[in-house]
C-alpha cells in the first residue's frame, strides 16, 4: 500500500496515467470501432477498496483533482483516503485522452451516447483492471447521470452510489433547451463547415463561455462577485480570456450525448445505498420543479441530501466543493453493506 512519502502537495499519493485499448466497441446504434482508446488515472494501491469517479460534460478524471474535491477527499483520514482505496478516474469516452472525433475521424466518430459511455468505463474496469465490484461509485453532473445508468444497468456492482448535481430523469425543460441551443449554434456557424472546419468556429468560445456562465456559478455568488455592472463586465472579460482548448465535434458530440438519458423507469432495480447530493440553487436541475424528490421515492436505499444556497455555494458547480457534502459521504460508507460480488 502507498505510504505518506509518495504523497504530492496535495496530501494524496500522485496520480498514475494509462491508457487502454477496448477492442471491437459496440455503439448503441450498431456502428463498432475495432479499438477505442480508455484513457485514466489512478490513485492508490490496487489491493485497495474500488472508488471510481465519474466527471462532467467535456472534463476529464483530472478535472476532479481539484483541492475542493480530491484535497478534500482523498488525504490521510479523509472519505476517500487513498491509503485504504484504490481511486480510478477515467477520461470519458469522447473527452480527455480517451478515443473522440478530433482524433481524425470527425464526424464520422459514431454518434455516442452515454449508455455507450458507461459501457466503455464497465470494461475498462473488467476487462483491464480485473475489478469485478466497487465499494463507490460517485460522478457529478454528466458523472453523477452515468451513475445513475450504472446503478440501474448494473446494480450488484456497487455497495454505494453517489450521484451528483444530476437527476435520474428524462432530459428536459429548459436543460435541455439551453444544450440544444449550445448544440446548434456552433453547429450553424458558417465557419463549422459540417465539421469539416480548418480552425476553430468563433461561435464555439462565446457559446461555451454563455451557456457556463447562464447554467452555473449560482446567483447569489454570481450577484456577489459582480454587484455593478463594471464588476459584471470584468468578470465575463476575464471569462472570454482564459485559455480555450476546445474542439467543435467533440463539443457537439459531448453535449449531444445526454439525447435519450432516462434511467427513471429503472429505478426500482437499485440495490446500493444511495446518497443523492444536489444545490439548491443547480441551474439545470432546480430543486423546485420537483422531479427529485418523486424520483426518490422510487429508490428503495436512498437519501437526498440538498445543499442550501448561499454565497459560498456555486450553483451547479457546487458539487465541486466536498466540504458540503464530504461529512454525508463518510457517514454513507460507514453504514452501507459491503454487499457479496455477483
Amino acid at each position: 500500500m502507498e505510504t505518506r512519502q509518495h504523497c504530492n502537495a496535495a496530501g494524496y499519493p500522485a496520480p498514475q496515467e494509462a491508457d487502454w485499448i477496448a477492442r471491437d466497441f459496440r455503439f448503441n446504434t450498431g456502428a463498432t470501432m475495432s479499438e477505442v482508446r480508455l484513457h485514466y488515472r489512478t490513485i492508490g494501491d490496487p489491493s485497495g477498496e474500488p472508488v471510481l469517479v465519474l466527471h462532467g460534460t467535456a472534463g476529464t478524471g483530472a478535472s476532479m483533482l481539484t483541492p475542493d474535491f480530491a484535497g478534500e477527499l482523498f488525504g490521510s483520514g479523509q472519505p476517500l483516503d487513498a491509503d485504504r482505496y484504490f481511486i480510478i478516474l477515467p477520461d470519458a469516452l469522447g473527452a480527455g485522452g480517451s478515443s473522440k472525433p478530433s482524433d481524425g475521424l470527425r464526424t464520422q466518430f459514431p454518434a455516442y451516447n452515454y449508455d455507450d459511455m458507461v459501457l466503455a468505463q464497465h470494461r475498462l474496469l473488467t476487462e483491464h483492471l480485473n475489478i469485478r465490484h466497487l465499494r463507490l461509485l460517485i460522478g457529478n453532473s454528466m458523472g453523477g447521470m452515468h451513475a445513475w445508468i450504472w446503478g440501474v444497468q448494473y446494480p450488484d456492482f456497487m455497495d454505494a452510489l453517489v450521484p451528483m448535481a444530476s437527476q435520474p430523469t428524462e432530459m428536459s425543460g429548459r436543460n435541455w433547451m439551453l444544450r440544444r441551443m449550445l448544440i446548434e449554434m456552433v453547429r450553424n456557424d458558417p465557419e463549422y463547415r459540417g465539421g469539416d472546419y480548418t480552425s476553430q468556429p468563433k461561435s464555439l468560445r462565446l457559446s461555451s463561455a454563455f451557456f457556463a456562465l447562464a447554467t452555473n456559478g449560482g446567483t447569489l455568488a454570481c450577484q456577489k462577485a459582480a454587484p455593478t455592472m463594471e464588476l459584471a463586465d470584468r468578470y465575463v472579460d476575464d471569462k472570454l480570456a482564459q485559455p480555450f482548448t476546445l474542439d467543435a465535434n467533440d463539443f457537439i458530440y459531448q453535449w449531444s450525448a445526454a439525447r435519450g438519458y432516462n434511467p427513471a423507469p429503472g429505478l426500482g432495480n437499485l440495490r446500493a445505498a444511495v446518497l443523492a447530493v444536489i444545490a439548491a440553487d443547480d441551474e439545470r436541475y432546480p430543486p423546485e420543479t420537483g422531479l427529485m424528490e418523486r424520483a426518490m421515492k422510487l429508490v428503495h436505499k436512498g437519501r437526498l441530501l440538498v445543499i442550501p444556497a448561499s454565497e459560498n455555494t456555486c450553483g451547479h458547480g457546487t458539487n465541486g466543493l466536498a466540504r458540503f457534502y464530504k461529512r454525508e459521504l463518510h457517514e454513507l460508507l460507514q453504514k452501507a453493506p459491503r454487499r457479496v460480488e455477483e
